[in-house]
């Protein structure tokens, strides 16, 4: 099991120090209902757009902004909403901090460009609230918890090996037959 611990922490340690980092930046958007409309109306469209963020119509904007291609854009960007908030917010992902910021932006930017275009039949309209900053340090991988993930799971294995590594057929056992005792009166002469 020490040998799996050892294996563990070695092949986290190298995963930790060789992986390419990766920086996170976000931006928020969020849905406001016009004069007239419905707060709630700008909930249910911020859920709505939320969905559609990583779609080809915003993708496709952004792709014209930073020159990555769609389906790249789509690999790195992630969008998450509030249950009961109109926030919308975009991460962007990538090797480079400046450029996970620019991505979230970019995608933020062209998500509000797109739902403004029928803000006049939705009644509610979407503006970029907080821009996303490039990052001072990566997300990932972060060496502590590589190590602590390649020790748990060396430990594991190396437990699992235990409990299913073939062991020793038992010794036979042999019977040993006591010494007669004696029967009265027949003493030994």
């Amino acid at each position: 099991m020490a040998l799996g611990v050892a294996l563990g922490l070695g092949g986290g340690g190298a995963y930790g120090v060789l992986a390419t980092p990766e920086y996170t930046a976000t931006s928020y958007v969020v849905a406001v209902a016009k004069d007239g409309t419905d707060p709630a109306t700008a909930l249910g469209f911020a859920q709505a757009y939320g969905r559609i963020t990583t779609g080809g119509a915003v993708l496709g904007a952004a792709q014209r902004t930073t020159g990555t291609p769609v389906d790249d854009l789509r690999a790195s960007v992630r969008t998450a909403t509030s249950p009961d908030a109109p926030m919308i917010e975009v991460t962007g992902a990538d090797a480079r901090a400046g450029r996970a910021a620019a991505t979230a932006n970019a995608v933020a930017r062209a998500l509000a460009e797109h739902a403004n275009r029928s803000a006049r039949s939705t009644g509610v309209r979407l503006t970029v609230f907080a821009q996303a900053v490039p990052p001072t340090a990566p997300t990932s991988p972060s060496l502590p918890i590589s190590l602590a993930v390649g020790g748990c799971a060396g430990g594991l294995l190396g437990a699992l090996v235990l409990l299913v590594r073939p062991r020793p057929a038992p010794e036979p056992h042999q019977a040993s037959t006591p010494d007669p005792l004696p029967t009265p009166g027949s003493e030994p002469r």
